[in-house]
C-alpha cells in the first residue's frame, strides 16, 4: 500500500507540520508514504513570494467578487484553482490519496472529483470547519454571498454520492462538522495529530516562573495577546503585593515578539522545556500543536476553554482551563499552575498525557486502519 500525502505547506502552519509529522509517524510504522506541497514562485512582490501562481489566481477571483475589497482575501478559500498532481509519478503509484489542508491555490475541488473518478481511496483530514462548510475557515467568518454559496454548492455535488473518509484531529472539530447538512451523509472520525516525544521531551532546568506563549502570528487578534496582558498585568499588581516585585515577577515570553521566531524543531523543544508553563489564549483552536509540544516536554498549560484545549488539557491535572475570553480567570491559571500546585505532579501528567493519546504509534496505527478499509 502506497500513500501520497498532500499539503498546502510542508514546514509552516499547524496543519503543514501535522501533516508531515504524520508522515514520518507512518514511515517508522512501516508504510510507504510520499509528499506533495504547492511550489511557490520565487520572484515578484514580497507578499506573493510564498504564493503559487494558482493562488494569485484565485486571490483575484475572490478579490473581483467581493467588489474589489481585500476585506476577507486571505479568510476565503473558493477551490476553484489548483495545481495538477494527477499527472506526477507520485500520484499514479499511490494507492491513497491524504489530503490535508490544501487550499490557497494548490489542490482545487474539480481534482480532487478527478481522484475519486480515477478509483483512489481519499482520506481528508481536517485542520478546521472549511470542510464542512462554504468559502470560509470558521463559523464567525461565514456570510451569505456569492462565494460561500457557490463553494457550498460546488462541495455539495462532489460530496453526493462519493466515498470520501474524512477525518478531524479533534473531538470537538467533528461535533463541529457533523452540524453541517454537508457532512450528513459523510463518514467522520477524530484522530489526533501525532508527536515524537523523543524529540519534545523534558529537560533539568531551574524554576525561574518564566511563562511562553507562541502564535505563527502573534498580532493575530484570534491569538488572544489582548487578553494575554490584561493577565499579565493582573499578575504583576498581584506579586507586588506579596512580596517584592524583582523576587517574585513572572515573567511572560512571546516568540515572534519578544524572541526571534525558531524554526528548528529541538532547540523549539529546549524552549518549551526551559519555561515553567505554557499559555495560549486562542480564542478558536482546533487541536493546537503548541499545547501538546509543550505538555511533551513536561510543561503544564493554561488556555481558554475552547475548541479542541479542553481534550488536551485535564483542568488542575496537567495545567489549568480558564473560562472564554476571562483575562482574570487566565491570570489564575498561570499563577495556579507557577505556584498552588504541585508542579512537579502537573508536569508529569502533562507529559503522559502525550504519550498515551498522541505518540507516533498509536496515532500511525489508526490512519493505517483507516487505509485499509475497503470504500
Amino acid at each position: 500500500m502506497k500513500v501520497l500525502i498532500l499539503s498546502t505547506f510542508q514546514s509552516s502552519g499547524g496543519a503543514g507540520i501535522a501533516s508531515t509529522r504524520l508522515m514520518r509517524a507512518l514511515r517508522k510504522n512501516g508504510v510507504e508514504v510520499s509528499m506533495l506541497c504547492r511550489k511557490n514562485i520565487s520572484f515578484g512582490p514580497a507578499g506573493l513570494r510564498k504564493q503559487s501562481w494558482t493562488s494569485i489566481f484565485e486571490r483575484a477571483y475572490i478579490w473581483m467578487c467581493n467588489g474589489f475589497s481585500t476585506r476577507n482575501l486571505w479568510a476565503t478559500d473558493i477551490a476553484l484553482f489548483g495545481q495538477n498532481i494527477t499527472s506526477t509519478r507520485e500520484y499514479k503509484e499511490a494507492d491513497v490519496i491524504h489530503l490535508h489542508w490544501v487550499n490557497q491555490g494548490f489542490i482545487s475541488l474539480a481534482t480532487i472529483r478527478k481522484m475519486l473518478d480515477d478509483g483512489k481511496k481519499v482520506v481528508w483530514t481536517m485542520h478546521d470547519a472549511w470542510n464542512a462548510m462554504g468559502a470560509y475557515h470558521l463559523k464567525i467568518q461565514r456570510k451569505d454571498d456569492y462565494l460561500e454559496r457557490s463553494t457550498f454548492e460546488r462541495k455539495q455535488r462532489l460530496y453526493a454520492d462519493r466515498k470520501i473518509q474524512f477525518v478531524t484531529c479533534s473531538q470537538w472539530l467533528m461535533n463541529e462538522a457533523l452540524t453541517s447538512p454537508l457532512m450528513a451523509e459523510q463518514r467522520v472520525v477524530a484522530i489526533p495529530n501525532p508527536l515524537d516525544t523523543s524529540v519534545f521531551k523534558p529537560v533539568p532546568h531551574q524554576n525561574r516562573r518564566r511563562v511562553l506563549f507562541v502564535a505563527q502570528f502573534v498580532n493575530n487578534p484570534m491569538k488572544g495577546m489582548k487578553y494575554l496582558e490584561e493577565a499579565s498585568a493582573i499578575i504583576n499588581e498581584k506579586v507586588t503585593k506579596f512580596g517584592h516585585a524583582d523576587s517574585n515577577r513572572v515573567e511572560i515570553i512571546a516568540l515572534g515578539r519578544d524572541i526571534p521566531y525558531i524554526s528548528d524543531t529541538h532547540e523549539m523543544a529546549r524552549l518549551y522545556a526551559s519555561v515553567d508553563a505554557f499559555v495560549l489564549p486562542s480564542l478558536s483552536e482546533n487541536l493546537p500543536n503548541t499545547i501538546m509540544e509543550a505538555m511533551a516536554c513536561g510543561t503544564p498549560c493554561v488556555g481558554f476553554r475552547v475548541g479542541g484545549i479542553p481534550e488536551m488539557i485535564d483542568h488542575l491535572e496537567n495545567g489549568y482551563l480558564a473560562n472564554y475570553k476571562d483575562s482574570e480567570d487566565l491570570a489564575k491559571g498561570i499563577l495556579y499552575v507557577l505556584d498552588e500546585a504541585n508542579h512537579e505532579r502537573l508536569a508529569t501528567n502533562a507529559r503522559q498525557k502525550i504519550i498515551n493519546c498522541y505518540g507516533e504509534k498509536a496515532v500511525a496505527s489508526r490512519y493505517i486502519e483507516i487505509y485499509g478499509n475497503e470504500q
